[in-house]
């Protein structure tokens, strides 16, 4: 048993985090594989682990779960948030593929991460 747990273990290492095949979250095509930038890594582990369909994160705990700042563009756009396929930002792959959308409210510094309701 210890053996193939050790095996287990290094295999799923081998395999890499970063790669998160997608089922046909909202806005990806089924079967294709995206790229998480390790930075927003965690948030992405945050969000796909939660149970609740509604998240709430203030900023400071944005930063606190990356361990890096938001970038200013993320703290005055709303575009940083809620982007298009063309034109999204650096870390929205990390909501995306968690089956999250991200709603910000900009003057009470808080983003809401919700599950679509399948209808």
């Amino acid at each position: 048993m210890w053996k193939w747990n050790r095996r287990r273990e290094s295999t799923a290492r081998s395999i890499g985090t970063a790669d998160v095949p997608t089922e046909a979250p909202i806005g990806q095509v089924p079967g294709r594989t995206a790229k998480i930038p390790s930075g927003y890594l965690s948030l992405h582990k945050y969000l796909a682990n939660r149970y609740a369909d509604m998240v709430v994160l203030t900023f400071s705990q944005l930063e606190d779960l990356l361990g890096f700042a938001l970038p200013d563009s993320a703290r005055t756009q709303q575009e940083w948030w809620t982007s298009t396929d063309s034109n999204k930002s650096l870390g929205s792959d990390a909501w995306i593929l968690a089956g999250r959308t991200a709603k910000p409210n900009l003057l009470a510094r808080t983003v809401t991460f919700e599950r679509p309701i399948a209808l």
